[in-house]
């Protein structure tokens, strides 16, 4: 499989010599600001452009000598985009935070003063987009969503900057997507969402997927809470089978849950023998530091971040030892 230079570059910048991605993310929007706000006992709106910038700030110096990559936002991560480690190269979200609720199918928009090209001039090495995605959902939903995942793939290859497409399952019925029976449908999601956006019509170059299984519900994991969705073995299939059907390189996020299910969740697709290329990594390394900048302050979240955000990225970046490069998927032989 071909990529352009363009591409090839942005992405060698992403990733380490063995060309694997082990990227921070730091694009969180609205959550974060919730978040911030719930721990002060504010209101959102009460939370300013200034502290979230602050926030997102130190999350990035301090992490990035530690990672590959940071993933960040127009909206109020550029100036933090700029405090990054020289080593670390830069991915830029291009959608709105959450989706449109004022219509079924959780609906994805961009953001209305940003392109591919201000994203490749605000010294961008990559593109992410997120979408809400289920094959699950109804059909003329899921076609506004291909067609919208389109659009952005032929933006990105015209000006060759790589396409990081991620995708987070939901129950179109609404139901409990921390709970048993979603966990038990979420293999099929993810399977069927990774087969599709290997589609070559789409132009992505990465898929940023879940991982398969909800480890919680794995029984015989580490982090099991004693009601089994999956066995071990089973588990091992799913991490095995949605694999297979990845025409892409993949790497696995976070989708907020804790460090230690995160690595054990990375643990287990190493077990699976899985060939995905590396992380993009977020709450599960910082999040724990929310409540300590909004009752604390500043300081005190660096000295945290200094000492458990390093420990916990380090925790993953243990765990991505047996992952393989993002260009042998492609077939690709790189110096």
């Amino acid at each position: 499989m071909s990529l352009s230079e363009g591409k090839l570059k942005h992405l060698k910048a992403l990733s380490n010599a063995q060309g694997v991605i082990a990227a921070a993310a730091m694009d969180q929007r609205g959550s974060l600001q919730k978040s911030i706000a719930a721990a002060k006992g504010v209101s959102a709106n009460d939370v300013t452009e200034e502290m979230m910038s602050e926030f997102k700030i130190a999350v990035t110096r301090i992490l990035t000598p530690h990672a590959t990559a940071i993933l960040l936002d127009p909206e109020f991560g550029l100036p933090a985009s700029k405090a990054r480690s020289s080593n670390a190269g830069l991915l830029l979200a291009y959608e709105k935070s959450g989706y449109d609720n004022t219509q079924p199918g959780r609906l994805p928009d961009l953001l209305p003063n940003v392109s591919v090209k201000r994203i490749g001039d605000w010294g961008g090495d990559a593109v992410k987009i997120l979408i809400y995605y289920t094959p699950f959902d109804d059909p003329g939903v899921n076609e506004i969503k291909h067609a919208f995942v389109e659009r952005i793939g032929a933006e990105c290859e015209y000006y060759q900057i790589p396409f990081f497409l991620e995708f987070i399952g939901y129950d179109p019925k609404g139901g409990d997507e921390k709970g048993l029976e979603f966990a038990k449908l979420k293999p099929q999601i993810v399977k069927k969402s990774m087969e599709e956006f290997s589609k070559p019509e789409y132009n992505v170059d990465v898929l940023k997927v879940e991982v398969p299984i909800n480890a919680n519900f794995v029984e015989g994991s580490s982090v099991y809470k004693g009601q089994k969705a999956q066995s071990m073995s089973e588990a091992m299939d799913l991490f095995r089978e949605c694999a297979d059907v990845a025409k892409k390189p993949f790497i696995y996020l976070s989708a907020g849950v804790s460090n230690d299910q995160f690595t054990e969740s990375l643990r287990m697709a190493a077990e699976a023998g899985t060939d995905f290329s590396g992380v993009l990594c977020g709450r599960a390394t910082w999040k724990e530091g929310i409540p300590v900048y909004a009752k604390q302050g500043i300081k005190a979240l660096e000295d945290w971040l200094s000492v458990e955000g390093i420990k916990n990225i380090n925790a993953v970046n243990d765990a991505l030892k047996p992952a393989k490069p993002w260009f042998a998927k492609l077939g690709l032989k790189i110096q």
